[in-house]
């Protein structure tokens, strides 16, 4: 007997909500995002999250990035709620993430890495600016907008759902997505790190996968090492700051300097960019 697929829900259709349901964008354990469309016509991506399971991080990306307005980073539209789920209206972005854009491309050319690394890093600095830490960039949090006119699409920083602002308690929690974690939050020996540092840290990371087409501590291709030796070799290359620079892979000078230890505390020399 065929299994009847689980219907998403569709709290855009009760009375008194302004969108309309476009079309869904996709779920995760988080909740599920829909495409839809206010009075005016306009286009946004809206979040659903169970009223019941609301926690401090998801009080924290409404707080943190309802305080950001800046042309790479997803513009926080509104929030609002339905009779079970919190709804958070966002700019909609047209070009997918970076994550399948570099899937796609496998490795991205120099100037195309440059591009879309330099917008990053101006996103990144506008946030820590603004005394907002993200702690969890990664290609999968950046999405791309078309734009008509411009040779390849602006990028937008999103997901600021394990975000900490200045104003709040030291960062201390380790999150975030393993294969971008800094060091110091895998070690946090002292229970407190800076979550912009850490930031920059991830943008590096976010750098050698789009020059490379690898993570920098993964295990090389052709190793075949069973899965959990995989995790710890690559735990302990992360902690000891060890990575190698592929072979037969065309970067300039200036781009492999970006992907150098700084000795003044062991992050990225873009750092100081």
């Amino acid at each position: 007997m065929p299994i009847t697929p689980k219907l998403e829900p569709n709290p855009l259709s009760e009375p008194g909500v302004t969108y309309e349901k476009v079309q869904a964008l996709g779920q995760g354990s988080f909740g599920f995002v829909q495409l839809a469309r206010n009075q005016a016509g306009e286009l946004a991506a809206i979040k659903f999250l169970k009223r019941g399971a609301i926690n401090k991080y998801t009080e924290a990306e409404i707080l943190n990035h309802s305080l950001l307005r800046h042309p790479h980073v997803i513009q926080f539209k509104e929030v609002f709620l339905s009779s079970e789920y919190i709804c958070i209206a966002m700019e909609y972005a047209t070009g997918g993430s970076l994550f399948h854009y570099v899937q796609k491309q496998g490795r991205l050319k120099e100037a195309v890495a440059r591009w879309f690394f330099q917008q990053l890093i101006i996103g990144a600095d506008y946030c820590h600016k603004r005394g907002v830490a993200n702690r969890d960039i990664k290609l999968e949090n950046t999405l791309l907008q078309v734009v008509k006119g411009l040779p390849l699409p602006l990028l937008k920083i999103c997901d600021f759902g394990y975000s900490k602002a200045d104003s709040m308690s030291v960062a201390k929690s380790k999150v975030g997505t393993l294969t971008y974690m800094a060091p110091e939050v895998l070690v946090n020996r002292d229970g407190k790190y800076d979550g912009k540092v850490a930031d920059i840290w991830s943008c590096g990371v976010m750098l050698y996968v789009m020059l490379y087409g690898r993570y920098p501590f993964d295990t090389p291709p052709g190793q075949n090492v069973p899965k959990a030796k995989e995790i710890l070799q690559m735990l302990d290359k992360m902690v000891g700051m060890r990575y190698t620079i592929p072979e037969g892979v065309e970067v300039s000078t200036e781009g492999r300097d970006l992907l150098q230890l700084d000795a003044r505390g062991g992050v990225w020399k873009q750092h100081a960019l």
